[in-house]
């Protein structure tokens, strides 16, 4: 699973090339440059967990009257401008794909990802809608069993299935308490882990363009017959704020990508789940929304099979025989 960090950089949409300048920024900043690179990758990783949730702060604000699908056509539009310079400077061959199966089943995770994550990010208080897209690491170890026949030992499926639990507590189903949108935010996280499966089956024969392009491109071609159709024209704030998703979705994303790029893979993804705190300041400061009780417990049974699930990771790496 640490090969997720790969992941990160293709499914962000953009590659190396793109993200130069933010590359270029970080090498002009001497302060920066001294520090060891686990602790530049924890830096990095910190600003992105802020930035990410910003952004689910400015998709539920928004989503308070615009559609979902308007909000994410307008950050597809944003994010294929950014990738059109790949795309132009090397046509035709940026189109070129020798799996265009796999390309569009990614496109179409990506949008059960997207679509049902920030549905649920727009209904829920944020914390929750978080906190449940965590399961996501769970996912990623059945799918990863399913699709590329990886080997997982009792730990790590005792580590999924207490997992699960978690979530289960967090959705309270056949209670007055569960909520529809709950359930929408898990399916976000096995798309969005179905997707990083997708990711690194394509990146063993395809270039970072072509999963880039395709990406972009498919996810936004698809958004425009219901972006069109549910659109209502944004007041000039709404516009302000959709500019911002698109700034901050790039700017999340290319955190992402450095930190990666720096720190320990083992160590930067047990410390994702710092988001959950920032999701819940801002959605208390903004809506006065604080996690009950089983979001709480849920969230900490989640966090803690997860990083367990990182560390059978990341020592099954340093042996060559051994099991899970």
């Amino acid at each position: 699973m640490l090969a997720i960090c790969s992941s990160f950089a293709l499914q962000a949409g953009i590659g190396d090339n793109a993200a130069l300048p933010l590359g270029l920024w970080l090498n002009n900043l001497n302060w920066f440059h001294r520090l060891p690179d686990n602790l530049k990758g924890i830096t990095l990783l910190m600003l992105a967990s802020i930035v990410f949730a910003l952004m689910a702060l400015l998709i539920k604000l928004l989503g308070q009257r615009l559609h979902i699908t308007q909000i994410l056509l307008v950050r597809q539009v944003g994010m294929v401008v950014m990738v059109a310079p790949a795309i132009l400077r090397n046509l035709p061959g940026s189109l070129h794909t020798s799996r265009p199966g796999l390309q569009a089943l990614r496109v179409l995770f990506a949008l059960v990802a997207m679509l049902c994550g920030f549905t649920a990010v727009i209904h829920l208080p944020l914390a929750d809608a978080t906190a449940i897209f965590f399961a996501k690491s769970f996912f990623l170890t059945v799918f990863a069993v399913i699709f590329l026949a990886e080997y997982v030992g009792v730990y790590r499926w005792s580590a999924v299935l207490i997992g699960f639990i978690g979530v289960l507590i967090m959705l309270q189903p056949g209670t007055d308490n569960f909520s529809i949108y709950g359930l929408g935010s898990l399916i976000g996280a096995a798309g969005a882990a179905a997707v990083m499966i997708l990711l690194r089956m394509l990146s063993r024969s395809e270039s970072t363009n072509s999963i880039m392009i395709y990406g972009s491109l498919g996810v936004g071609l698809v958004m425009i017959a219901p972006g069109i159709y549910f659109w209502q024209q944004p007041a000039s704030s709404e516009w302000l704020l959709l500019a911002a998703v698109v700034l901050v979705s790039y700017i999340g994303q290319r955190c992402n990508i450095f930190a990666y790029k720096y720190g320990e893979a083992s160590l930067l993804a047990s410390l994702d789940y710092v988001r959950l705190l920032w999701a819940t300041l801002f959605g208390y400061l903004v809506f006065g929304h604080l996690p009950g009780v089983p979001t709480w417990v849920g969230a900490s049974i989640v966090i803690a099979a997860a990083i367990f699930t990182i560390y059978r990771e990341s020592q099954r790496g340093r042996v060559s025989v051994g099991g899970d």
